[in-house]
């Protein structure tokens, strides 16, 4: 129901702009001017003339800055958790890929200033994206999606931006009532040919439950010159994440959500349960003009990252001599690159822009478990029990082309071939616990292909169709669905098929609306096929359907008020029939799940409408977030509720640089279910949202 009228809702949209088409093409046919160009499809072009959903957003401010999904929120499409758990990261999801992740990011692709924050296995992170230093952020939703390989779903990326003369300087200051609280610094300008942008932050989380503390320190730098007389330029981007420590609450069983949602979960506290992180990473690009309007660009990166993670796996569950212990051990060098060539030229007499490239990605990883407890006492490291030097390398060739086949019209067409190799090389091999050693490789085609349609100077239309898919992660292939040895390599990557409809109308200045209607079928979707003793297995589902509206429309209300709003309706269920586990422990899959049940996490409407208004230094803001109900495992047995919250903000600028601001977020006081771990094998899957929350901030700004 909700769907059909967000379809309406669509139609409305659509047909409005049309009834006045005859008057906006006796105008000058001249191109909406938008103030930032996307690099989604890889060509640089506006907002209004990318045939895909592209959302733009600046980094935020008069916000807490502590974590990046600050500046992801309002974006359709788009569901973006907090999760009130540093141990475990943001939770994201676009279009209903990638709600499966119990922690980190899976089914989508992370980019952090052109570096991937996704490793060729599909596993992504933003804990290392800078808010001191990012300028804004993109989000591609839909079909071309896949031109980035395996596991688009969706693809955001951040951006710093260049530095320029003259340069800024700012220095900021945010806390909460709770004890949570952030300084960040940061520094844009040039000097002499050489632009910077460098960001340095630091936070401390106090938790809005026991046992949920968090230290994190964040530096990002970038640094660009042209070379050659303006023919070539570079730039260097050095990045380094440190979190000490990340006490993890674990999720909390219905009962105990009911009977107090900011309550700790006992075992938390047992095991001491925790993570440690530290990352270092830089990337190096490069382009050159080579003549004849083809130009080289070139990327190189390489980084290291190395996890310490603490379980609330009993030692009962250890005694298996399969399992792998409840201590994390991982320590991992990733680096990649990528060639692409670009050029302009012309096809039956029409412009033809056209981009051809490869790139490889590569980690290798050491990763160890221990039991966690020595004798009585639990939460420290014990005895080995895996020692696994695990690879993935991948390589990928793609080709794509944008033909202005006619005045009006215009045809975006891509090709891209991917081939993913894992290897894993078992180095614990004892009595009971056989050689895991094996290795497995993907491979898939993915075509993507867009027809762009200008209707009027302020209307265009556009129709795109792509394939993708997504292979299983590391994790995912660790364990088998039988309990034996070795690597899950029965599983299959998903694939999906991927269609769109868009609109995007700009009536006048000030006002502009962007409409999409998309639907994706997948098969071979990946599912949770068995879930004992904290470790879980995955398998391949049939099929499953992902449809949906997406709306977003930005107004100016006069010289001194805006108003944005964002609304998402998400139809995702299961089309074919499969076994599940009806609960855990669970080591045979039982319980059927049925066609048209809901996929789980994610929710049928979600959405935000926020106003801002500003008189004079005076600024004030409402905002209202809204998402409905989600369940919370395959078979659809539990659900969290839905709800709507309200935040309110005001801030002061000063002239001479700088602003002073509070913010009431919640303000209502709504106890609320923030996020959702998706089949978690212990049934402990609603993790709070925070309640009424006070936040002061301080944003001192020199320069400029």
């Amino acid at each position: 129901m909700r769907l059909r009228r967000g379809i309406a809702l669509a139609l409305v949209l659509a047909v409005s702009p049309a009834t006045a088409q005859e008057d906006a093409l006796a105008q000058v046919d001249a191109p909406v001017l938008e103030p930032v160009n996307v690099t989604a499809t890889r060509r640089e072009a506006s907002v209004f003339d990318t045939p895909a959903a592209v959302s733009v957003r600046s980094a935020p401010v008069a916000t807490p800055g502590m974590n990046v999904s600050e500046a992801l929120q309002g974006i359709p499409g788009l569901l973006v958790r907090d999760r009130q758990n540093y141990a475990q990261d943001t939770q994201l999801s676009i279009r209903g890929f990638g709600t499966r992740a119990s922690f980190g990011i899976r089914g989508l692709r992370v980019y952090v200033d052109d570096i991937p924050a996704t490793q060729p296995d599909g596993q992504s992170q933003l804990s290392h994206a800078n808010l001191a230093s990012a300028q804004r952020v993109e989000v591609l939703r839909g079909p071309f999606s896949a031109l980035y390989g395996n596991s688009s779903g969706g693809v955001v990326q951040v951006f710093s931006g260049d530095g320029q003369s003259p340069g800024e300087a700012n220095l900021g200051l945010a806390a909460a009532e709770g004890g949570d609280w952030r300084m960040s610094a940061g520094v844009r300008g040039a000097w002499r040919d050489v632009g910077f942008v460098a960001g340095l932050s630091q936070l401390r989380a106090d938790g809005i439950r026991p046992h949920s503390a968090a230290e994190r320190l964040s530096l990002n730098a970038r640094l660009h010159w042209p070379m050659d007389d303006g023919a070539a330029s570079q730039s260097l981007v050095v990045n380094h994440f440190d979190s000490p420590l990340s006490l993890d609450p674990l999720g909390l069983s219905r009962a105990q959500f009911d009977d107090n949602p900011y309550q700790t979960t006992p075992q938390a506290i047992a095991f001491n349960t925790r993570k440690r992180v530290r990352q270092s990473q830089v990337g190096w690009t490069g382009e050159r003009a080579l003549g004849g309007a083809v130009s080289l660009r070139a990327l190189a990166y390489a980084g290291t990252r190395g996890i310490e993670q603490y379980l609330a796996i009993p030692p009962g569950a250890q005694a298996n001599p399969l399992q792998s212990g409840g201590v994390v051990d991982l320590a991992s060098d990733y680096g990649g690159g990528e060639l692409r060539l670009a050029g302009d030229a012309t096809l039956a007499g029409r412009a033809l822009a056209w981009t051809a490239g490869a790139g490889w990605e590569g980690l290798q990883q050491q990763r160890r478990g221990f039991e966690n407890f020595v004798g009585s006492q639990p939460g420290v490291r014990g005895a080995l029990r895996r020692d696994e030097r695990n690879r993935v390398a991948s390589f990928d060739q793609f080709a794509q082309a944008d033909w202005r086949a006619a005045d009006r019209w215009s045809l975006l067409a891509g090709l891209r071939h991917s081939r993913v190799r894992f290897d894993s090389n078992d180095r614990y091999v004892r009595a009971g616990n056989p050689d895991d050693s094996g290795a497995v490789t993907f491979e898939r085609w993915t075509p993507v292909a867009a027809l762009q349609l200008r209707a009027s100077p302020r209307l265009n239309l556009h129709a795109s169709v792509g394939s993708g898919f997504e292979t299983p992660t590391l994790v995912e292939l660790a364990y088998r669905p039988d309990g034996g040895s070795g690597l899950n390599l029965g599983l299959q990557p998903a694939r999906s098929r991927n269609f769109e409809l868009g609109m995007k109308w700009r009536p006048r200045d000030g006002l502009r609306a962007d409409v999409a209607l998309f639907r994706s079928d997948t098969r071979d979707e990946l599912v949770v096929a068995t879930n004992a003793g904290g470790r879980a297995s995955y398998a391949n589902a049939g099929r499953s359907l992902r449809q949906g509206l997406e709306a977003e429309l930005e107004a100016a209300l006069g010289e001194s008020m805006s108003l944005q709003l964002a609304w998402t309706a998400l139809d995702a269920t299961v089309r074919e029939t499969y076994l599940a586990c009806a609960g855990a422990p669970c080591t045979v899959p039982t319980q059927e799940v049925t066609r048209g049940t809901r996929l789980a996490g994610v929710p049928e409407a979600m959405g935000r409408l926020r106003w801002d208004g500003w008189r004079g230094d005076w600024r004030g803001f409402g905002e209202l977030r809204h998402v409905s109900s989600v369940t919370v495992n395959d078979v659809g047995s539990e659900t969290a509720a839905g709800y709507t919250l309200l935040d309110l903000g005001v801030s002061r600028e000063w002239s001479a640089g700088g602003q002073v601001f509070a913010r009431l977020d919640n303000a209502l006081d709504r106890r609320h279910v923030g996020s959702v771990i998706v089949n978690d094998g212990n049934g402990r899957y609603f993790e709070p949202g925070p309640g009424r929350t006070l936040w002061l901030g301080l944003d001192l700004r020199w320069g400029r």
